[in-house]
């Protein structure tokens, strides 16, 4: 274990904490969260989201970070020495590597969008675009379809998150998260300071917080309970992975609640960051995804001369959650394959980066030179999406809480929970309870309702 637990664990609470909010927030927080914050009745979707961030996400994060810190391994390895009557349960770990991979390769085109547009904003090409809506989105629809342009930024991008990772624990995930987490809210708050100074900029506060129950139906509280499952970045292995490098001394409990407390508020400062602005602009919010490539370039280029600073500020933030977030899955993968292979950090860090590279790559092109080949009536990059968001992360996520709630001995929880008995946790019998069968059923119904919606 001397190069998997490479700096040996992080090497403070506060330093855990953000490495590990950094790997949940990502783009999904900066611009999904707000958009179907607002499209799902405002305040009413944001309780019923943080109930389930709480009770089934903070509990999913804990239950990754019990089985990483007790056995100081990756879930391929960590399932059967706990259980090694069961070895089988290996194989889940296994898919867990794989959801990662092909979510990191998504991320990478992703990411490379974001790094080109922050590119672009610092030459000025964005706000040379104007506020045409037909111009700006057909700049996205080139840019993204373009053979090598995107393919520049995404390996850029790569080859950056590769670095941190080679870096180590401490020096490279646990320092640059202590770094750009801090910078990233810097950032949200002088972009949400600024959009409430927008006139007209109330009525987005209105659209993202104030309840409207009358859009609070079924739909909405599936999207609230796939939001809360995926939010922090767990049931896939990866806060198994940073269980290793947790110290011993930590309270598992305390240190998930600040984790889950941190990324709800830097969601919401993201909404209250984007929607006044869109609303000061006259702007449709309902975008979707689209949000940030087709109409924030438009309202930053209404905003006059500081527009052009307000994108450079915005699309730097979105680089840098996307690249905490980047550095997490390759940090699992590169444990996996350290696991697997028996080969050192950079070999196996390397390795995995050029792998997902090359995904991405293929993923890009399907957007463009590739966009003739289909399966299932979908190009590789939309397929791709959605077999990883809609399939293999809760049913992954599903076998973990079957594993931790029915396979894993009670004992080796508790111990754990308790750091050795040296503290107290009445609330075991509840985070057991939530753990066996409240998450269970939450994720059976997201697999069973994505299936459906798919067809």
């Amino acid at each position: 274990m001397k190069d998997i637990n490479d700096n040996n664990t992080f090497s403070s609470n506060f330093g855990a904490i953000m490495a590990a909010v950094g790997s949940a927030v990502g783009l999904d927080n900066i611009w999904r969260f707000p958009y179907i914050c607002g499209k799902y009745g405002g305040g009413a979707f944001l309780l019923v989201c943080l109930v389930f961030i709480f009770l089934l996400g903070q509990t999913m994060m804990m239950s990754e970070f019990v089985v990483g810190r007790r056995t100081g391994f990756s879930p391929m390895k960590a399932y059967p020495l706990l259980v090694p009557s069961k070895p089988r349960w290996r194989l889940v770990g296994h898919f867990g590597v794989l959801a990662t991979f092909i979510t990191l390769s998504v991320y990478f085109v992703i990411s490379g969008w974001t790094t080109g547009y922050l590119f672009d904003s610092c030459t000025g090409t964005i706000s040379h675009l104007g506020q045409d809506a037909a111009t700006v989105t057909n700049y996205f629809n080139v840019f993204s379809s373009h053979t090598w342009r995107p393919i520049v930024f995404l390996v850029f991008f790569g080859i950056a998150s590769a670095a941190v990772v080679i870096s180590g624990v401490r020096k490279g995930i646990e320092g640059v998260s202590r770094v750009l987490m801090p910078v990233l809210v810097v950032l949200l708050m002088v972009l949400s300071v600024y959009a409430l100074t927008l006139p007209g900029s109330l009525k987005g506060v209105e659209y993202l917080l104030v309840p409207d129950f009358s859009k609070l139906n079924g739909e909405a509280i599936l999207a609230a309970l796939g939001q809360a499952l995926f939010s922090l970045s767990v049931g896939i292995g990866m806060m198994t992975v940073y269980g290793i490098y947790l110290p011993k001394k930590d309270n598992i409990m305390k240190t998930t609640l600040w984790i889950t407390l941190s990324d709800s508020f830097i969601a919401i400062l993201a909404g209250v960051a984007i929607f006044p602005a869109v609303f000061s602009c006259g702007m449709e919010p309902a975008e979707g995804a689209g949000l940030v490539f087709k109409v924030l370039p438009m309202v930053f280029n209404d905003m006059g001369g500081i527009g052009r600073i307000m994108a450079v500020m915005f699309f730097l933030l979105l680089v840098l959650a996307a690249l905490t977030s980047a550095i997490s899955m390759l940090a699992y993968l590169k444990v996996w394959l350290s696991e697997l292979l028996h080969c050192g950090r950079i070999l196996s860090t390397v390795i995995c980066t050029v792998a997902a590279l090359g995904m991405a790559i293929l993923l890009s092109l399907s957007n463009g030179l590739l966009s003739d080949f289909t399966l299932f009536d979908r190009n590789l990059f939309t397929l791709f999406d959605l077999i990883s968001g809609t399939y293999l992360f809760p049913i992954c996520a599903l076998f973990i809480a079957i594993y931790f709630g029915w396979i894993m001995p009670k004992e080796d929880i508790r111990d754990e929970l308790s750091n050795h008995g040296t503290l107290s946790i009445r609330y075991f019998g509840a985070f057991l309870f939530i753990v066996r069968y409240i998450v269970p059923v939450a994720l059976l119904v997201v697999i069973v309702s994505g299936i459906i919606n798919n067809l």
